[in-house]
């Protein structure tokens, strides 16, 4: 099985504004440049599992849920707290809490506040003005210094429908010892100044103690990666890979088969990826949270065959021969004719207006057959 093209897998090389993908057959490695875009700096996982800040045109290989990492590409989205991470400043409303610093944060640094309740039901909060019909996406991490903890975060009375879990006004949860970023997200229901609460609504107890780090609240359907502020919100512009990248010299022909795995975000209704030729779309995949699934399309014979997203259900190969088409996910295929053949001309992905993951994918410039298709997929 050549691979003619390979992105991924483990294999990462990046430099400012350029992402490598590479054809390494017989042994020759070739370089094939992505070229890259963001024009913010933007925050990521790296290897050590720390929170870490890399700057403007700087791609983002993510490795919070994958050893082998993952080119992270995310919309633009903005931090409306002023303070992210300073919550002894005045911004923040403190109901029978105190705070120190000095914790050892996420980001490695010692950074974080121990918050300590001193009556029932303390919390801390932002009175904050929300729009009616405005999805919001609450944040932040926090860990215990022992032991484990239950209490409630919320996106405040009025202004929110008064259920709890996600689409509600507050959410239980248990905090452990171990720092993991709690989400809260509903859409408000009144135009309202809403107090952002954490510990609220039957939260902290007197005596509870919990370190805290990184509050977010973005407008949007579900949390992106965490934006530092410093006495302003801040805006985190989307990544991009804004131009085509010519696959022409590798000649590839009307025979090859394209596999990808990438993680897609099931909040999204945008598209994420396509093959181009000289003239027109290939093939794209789209995505359309109003139908749950992948789209995956072809502009000029209008064949729109849905398949759906799962967690464990993000890998796809395409094959294409001559007139013919098929696609495989796990579990099932599609088949198609092409009216016309079509050469393999350039290929793109998306960041702009959604959120992506690429894990690996690759080209070879051949049509491998069902079982080496299903194999990739499986």
């Amino acid at each position: 099985m050549a691979n003619t093209l390979k992105l991924g897998a483990g294999k990462w090389a990046t430099g400012k504004d350029t992402v490598l993908s590479f054809n390494d057959e017989n042994g020759n490695f070739k370089p094939l440049p992505f070229s890259f875009s963001r024009a913010s700096k933007a925050t990521v996982v790296n290897q050590s599992g720390l929170i870490e800040t890399v700057g403007s045109g700087e791609p983002r290989i993510d490795f919070k849920d994958d050893a082998k990492g993952a080119l992270k590409l995310e919309p633009q989205r903005t931090n409306l707290f002023e303070y992210s991470e300073s919550f002894s400043n005045s911004y923040w409303t403190k109901n029978g809490s105190t705070e120190t610093i000095g914790y050892l944060a996420p980001d490695g640094t010692l950074n974080a506040y121990k918050l300590i309740a001193n009556a029932t039901d303390s919390s801390i909060y932002k009175v904050f003005s929300v729009t009616s019909g405005t999805t919001y996406s609450l944040s932040f991490y926090l860990k215990t210094v022992s032991g484990t903890l239950e209490t409630t975060i919320g996106l405040g009375s009025p202004g929110f429908p008064n259920t709890s879990g996600d689409g509600g006004r507050y959410k239980s949860i248990t905090v452990t010892n171990e720092w993991k970023r709690y989400t809260l997200t509903s859409t408000a229901d009144a135009t309202a100044s809403s107090g952002i609460s954490f510990g609220g609504f039957g939260g902290f107890t007197t005596g509870e103690e919990v370190l805290i780090y990184g509050a977010q609240l973005e407008v949007g359907s579900y949390a992106t990666s965490y934006i530092p502020t410093s006495g302003s919100a801040v805006t985190r512009v989307y990544d991009t890979m804004p131009n085509y990248l010519d696959v022409k010299p590798l000649n590839i022909g009307n025979s090859y088969t394209l596999f990808l795995d990438a993680d897609l975000n099931v909040n999204d209704n945008n598209k994420v990826f396509s093959l181009i030729n000289n003239s027109s779309n290939i093939t794209s995949f789209t995505f359309r949270n109003n139908i749950g699934g992948i789209r995956l399309y072809n502009h000029i014979d209008a064949s729109y065959p849905i398949y759906k997203i799962t967690s464990s259900n993000n890998k796809f190969a395409i094959r294409v021969d001559g007139n013919s088409y098929k696609v495989f996910v796990q579990g099932s295929s599609l088949s198609g004719t092409l009216t016309t053949q079509r050469d393999l001309g350039s290929l793109n992905f998306y960041g702009q207006n959604t959120e992506l993951k690429i894990n690996n994918f690759t080209i070879n410039d051949t049509a491998l057959s069902d079982a080496e298709c299903e194999a990739l997929v499986s």
